[in-house]
């Protein structure tokens, strides 16, 4: 691999610097182009995935009418806006989340781009040649976010394709790319990839058993914790704490919203969902959420977290393996806050129901 890009590094190193500006925008304006358009193939497949029908045919139509759009018409984002989130033959409205998962993704896109075109920035400095064949691999990770979060959010599913497949694939590029797991071969950082992959499903399992036997209830479902052992086989033991962790407070914050947003809005409680089930937002939201966090920021966020005392930063490691039981104990209070919460603003929409259909004017 390094054989075959080394040249292309090379001249684009020796590129004069107005010229290597102009190869840089226009890079990033094919690497946004090209997340806009895989976004929308992300929108196909959370749609048609979960229902058990092919991603490539029938083609894309409209929902109201069934008329199948042309081409010219299924332009990502610009397309909407052109039509102003409405169909061209019926008129029906057009959700508003299609070009939003599509302008997600070309960002997402972008950013995966820049650990390669500006590694300083995001701390990462992979070998010349290895680059592009990351950049491929974190393209399908962070569609695969994309995918597994808002399918989540639609079915209350995590997709053990992308979780069980995803951790083999992470083993093997784990292997084949050791600067991954900050090894000089291939067997420490299979070590260590398995490693994490193996405390990211401990970790998880354990916040499941507690909530079950300290809470008396669900606080983890086991396809989140397939998706937490997805992540410690990526991104490391270290990774999938720091993943959970972050997953708990970026939880705690959506379930303030959904609690607000029931307040506010006052709305009915969906007549569908069982009684006391947990409102709204899934938990897999949160750990996408953490685990992009990670992926771009997250040797910020360890040192920033161990900067003020040199002792604890120096002996980081040691430290985050102390305090792993408090750290569970920690992120289990908080997602069993979390489903506190949504069930708070459950039962606040059920207050509003009226207890005979009188009340209603019917």
């Amino acid at each position: 691999m390094s054989e075959w890009f080394a040249p292309l590094v090379d001249w684009y190193r020796l590129m004069p610097q107005e010229e290597a500006v102009r190869l840089v925008r226009l890079a990033i304006a094919f690497v946004l182009c090209l997340g806009a358009v895989v976004g929308s193939f992300l929108n196909v497949c959370i749609y048609r995935i979960p229902l058990g029908q092919s991603v490539s045919r029938p083609r894309s139509h409209c929902f109201s009418c069934g008329k199948t759009i042309p081409w010219y018409l299924n332009v990502p984002i610009l397309s909407w806006l052109i039509l102003r989130g409405r169909c061209a033959n019926c008129h029906a409205p057009i959700s508003v989340r299609y070009p939003v998962i599509e302008a997600l993704t070309a960002v997402l896109f972008l950013l995966v781009f820049q650990m390669w075109a500006n590694p300083r920035l995001f701390l990462l400095d992979p070998i010349p040649g290895q680059a592009p064949a990351l950049i491929l691999f974190y393209w399908l990770f962070v569609a695969s976010v994309v995918v597994d979060v808002m399918i989540d959010i639609d079915h209350r599913i995590l997709l053990d394709r992308i979780s069980l497949g995803g951790t083999l694939i992470a083993l093997a590029v784990s292997a084949a790319f050791p600067i991954l797991h900050g090894a000089a071969s291939w067997w420490p950082a299979l070590l260590a990839s398995l490693g994490g992959a193996a405390v990211g499903f401990g970790a998880g399992f354990a916040i499941a058993w507690a909530g079950e036997r300290i809470f008396l209830q669900d606080a983890f479902g086991f396809g989140d914790v397939k998706w937490l052992m997805l992540f410690g086989a990526l991104f490391g033991w270290r990774g999938a704490l720091f993943i959970l962790m972050l997953a708990a407070f970026v939880g705690l914050a959506m379930g303030l919203v959904a609690l607000a947003a029931a307040r506010f809005r006052r709305a009915p409680a969906d007549a569908d969902a069982d009684d006391g089930a947990p409102l709204a937002i899934p938990f897999g939201p949160a750990l996408g959420a953490a685990a992009l966090l990670w992926l771009f920021w997250g040797n910020l966020l360890v040192d920033g977290l161990f900067a003020a005392h040199a002792w604890a930063f120096a002996h980081r490691t040691a430290v985050l393996a102390a305090l792993f039981p408090l750290l569970l104990l920690s992120c289990g209070w908080l997602i069993y806050r979390i489903r506190a919460i949504r069930r708070a603003a459950q039962d606040d929409a059920l207050e509003e129901l009226p207890d005979d259909p009188e009340d209603k004017g019917v």
